[in-house]
């Protein structure tokens, strides 16, 4: 008899406590491959403990990570990576003396041992955030715009299934926020899965075939962006009557 169809990303009852406050709890949801979710919610709300649970930085008190099936709790970073989860980090964090090719470099080399193969892969994908012009600048003479794009570019060079973006366009400058999100929409359009924390309710909605609310750490809405921004609870925990109104 064949397998049940089984999601992409599983979560399942994810809590995590730090002492007496419980930043996460019993968050469950599912994210199909190929799909586009965007995570919102005031600050406090638990999103980026989500994808630190994820990803493997933190070990969630209870509950399950699955990709495709296969259980990710208890693995390190790296190799949590090296089974196809990548994420960029809302805190920008790029090897500062090394140079733009070279950071993206150490993502590359989580799947290949050859240097050169890696260097290649590593002009390619600054040619496709558009940083090839910066390939051999420091990575400390960057905008906050170009690191958010070296960021991205580091996460794909691990050749991902399932993306984690913290706060894309975050601290970034007006004129650089359009470029971002078609950046977003090109990687979707090319078939990769991504979950997306994002503030800006305009850029979410843009690019979001679904959006999940948190709230006090728990999932308080999950649906069609414009079902959640209509969402009696997110309006009170988030959004305000000014958006909605």
């Amino acid at each position: 008899m064949a397998a049940p169809d089984v999601s992409l990303l599983r979560i399942r009852g994810v809590t995590k406590r730090f002492g007496g406050i419980t930043a996460n709890r019993g968050i469950t949801f599912d994210v199909e491959a190929g799909e586009l979710v965007g995570i919102i919610g005031p600050n406090g709300a638990g999103k980026s403990t989500l994808f630190e649970c994820i990803s493997g930085f933190y070990a969630p008190d209870e509950g399950e990570v699955e990709l495709d099936g296969a259980r990710l709790i208890g693995l390190s970073p790296d190799r949590v990576c090296r089974r196809g989860i990548a994420r960029t980090f809302q805190k920008l964090r790029p090897f500062q003396g090394m140079t733009v090719a070279e950071n993206v470099m150490v993502g590359a080399l989580t799947r290949t041992r050859v240097v050169k193969q890696a260097r290649e892969q590593a002009h390619e994908w600054l040619r496709r955030v558009g940083l090839a012009e910066k390939a051999h600048a420091h990575a400390r003479t960057l905008s906050t715009g170009q690191r958010k794009r070296l960021e991205l570019a580091r996460a794909l060079a691990t050749a991902p299934r399932v993306l984690l973006l913290d706060e894309v366009t975050g601290g970034v400058d007006q004129r650089s926020i359009p470029g971002l999100v078609e950046l977003v929409r090109e990687l979707h359009r090319g078939g990769l899965t991504l979950l997306v924390i994002e503030h800006n309710m305009r850029v979410v909605t843009a690019v979001a075939q679904r959006i999940i609310a948190l709230h006090m750490g728990e999932v308080i809405a999950d649906g069609a962006p414009d079902v959640v921004a209509r969402d009696r609870k997110v309006v009170e925990a988030y959004l305000g009557q000014a958006y909605v109104g």
